[in-house]
């Protein structure tokens, strides 16, 4: 045998060796008990990480609830104080006209008054001069006229009259 064919029948058996250790590894690497072994190994390193982040992803998806509810209410408060805007006029027109009113009313009050200072005087005329008869009745018609007068005067006006004393 010359080398060279010696060299070609190593060669051979070297490739026969190695394909046949490459088919072993190949079977003992894609056995079933291996395999189960890589995936639980796998699944032991993986799942505690992902685990942690679901329950980090659920903490956050609940307290992104709760902002999203708050934003909720604070869009329906937001918009309820445009619905008050026709409220707070309508106070406003209220106020105006109970201001006016109270207006109307110290103007009576001071009408009032001016017809008691009449009232007054004519009580005070008449206290005064009891002993002239004669007197004492022309007053009272004058009083008694001054009080139709400020009485035609207020009713002009658009106040109430006073009650009468006759």
């Amino acid at each position: 045998m010359s080398p060279e064919e010696q060299d070609h029948r190593l060669e051979t058996k070297v490739k026969k060796a190695t394909e046949r250790i490459s088919e072993n590894i190949h079977i003992i690497a894609n056995e079933p008990s291996l395999a189960f072994y890589r995936l639980q190994e796998h699944v032991r390193k993986a799942l505690p990480p992902m685990v942690e982040k679901r329950v980090e992803v659920q903490k956050l998806h609940v307290d992104l609830q709760g902002r999203c509810y708050d934003v909720e209410y604070a869009v329906g408060a937001v918009k309820g104080f445009g619905k008050s805007e026709a409220i707070f006029e309508r106070t406003q027109e209220l106020l105006r006209n109970a201001l006016f009113f109270k207006q109307q009313l110290r103007y009576r009050e001071s009408r009032k008054s001016q017809n008691s200072v009449y009232k007054r005087l004519s009580a005070h005329i008449t206290l005064d001069l009891p002993d002239l008869p004669e007197i004492s009745e022309t007053l009272r018609e004058t009083a008694s006229s001054l009080m139709n007068h400020a009485r035609t005067a207020t009713t002009a006006h658009g106040t109430e009259e006073p009650p009468k004393n006759d």
